[in-house]
């Protein structure tokens, strides 16, 4: 779509005397902590806030990741991570640290009670306020490690359900809800839609953004965040509910889209 307001370039240039100004707003990953946060710990479950640039598993052992770290944590803590993000997402992880939470959390997965919501900034803007995503996922016949949105090789029915939380003078904040744990794919349904997550280059979406008044923000990494999970106790009773505050880069960059604090409350 046509954009008359801004333009997506690498930096906004002003004259002004002779003298070329460029102003950048937002230094994403400035002062990140790459440390994870405990959300909750008891006998069945940990629940970890990741940080973005932090994968959830990597090929090998060695190699830094959050299953890595918990280990190095916990030592001998038997801890399986029954859900995934992708390395530049932040946001929610559950661990199962018991064979009983493992199988409640599959139970939960089958019944539709596993409930996680994400947050996920875009530059475009939808039609509808809200709807289902429910293109199949298969991988990409160009790059086996990315997927797209139809029909094809390893084809896997998915499913997304969104809705618009805000708008700003500059960009949509979405509140996304993955039904089916494809890869990648509230990535994808968001491309597939138009609408691809600010940062998300593999996927379409810009890394930089410039405002009205020549400003530039910058994306380092994908805007999506896990920031509330629900499902079951795995000992029975009332469901838990976890929420994970938005990142501060995400913070700082829906604020120099013109987004309020308030919009990313989980």
């Amino acid at each position: 779509m046509w954009r008359m307001r801004r333009a997506c370039f690498p930096m906004a240039i002003s004259f002004d005397s002779m003298v070329t100004r460029v102003r950048w707003r937002s230094s994403v990953l400035e002062g990140e902590s790459a440390e994870p946060e405990i959300i909750h710990h008891d006998e069945h479950l940990l629940i970890v806030h990741k940080p973005p640039s932090l994968p959830t598993t990597a090929p090998r052992a060695e190699q830094r990741s959050l299953v890595r770290w918990v280990s190095e944590r916990f030592e001998g803590l038997q801890a399986h991570a029954t859900s995934r993000l992708d390395s530049q997402v932040s946001g929610l992880v559950t661990f199962a640290l018991t064979a009983r939470a493992n199988r409640a959390l599959l139970d939960a997965r089958r019944a539709g009670a596993y409930e996680r919501v994400y947050l996920g900034i875009t530059l475009h803007q939808l039609t509808l306020e809200a709807g289902d995503w429910a293109w199949p996922i298969s991988m990409d016949p160009s790059n086996p490690k990315l997927r797209i949105a139809r029909a094809g090789r390893a084809e896997r029915s998915a499913l997304t359900r969104y809705s618009v939380a805000a708008r700003s003078s500059g960009a949509t904040l979405l509140r996304l809800m993955p039904m089916t744990g494809r890869t990648h794919q509230i990535r994808v349904h968001a491309a597939r839609s138009g609408a691809p997550l600010f940062g998300d280059t593999a996927y379409g979406g810009e890394r930089r953004d410039v405002m009205a008044d020549g400003a530039v923000v910058t994306a380092r990494r994908v805007m999506l965040h896990c920031a509330r999970l629900s499902f079951p106790s795995p000992t029975g009773g009332a469901s838990l509910r976890f929420e994970a505050a938005a990142r501060p880069d995400m913070q700082r960059i829906w604020a120099a889209l013109g987004g309020k604090a308030s919009d990313l409350q989980p």
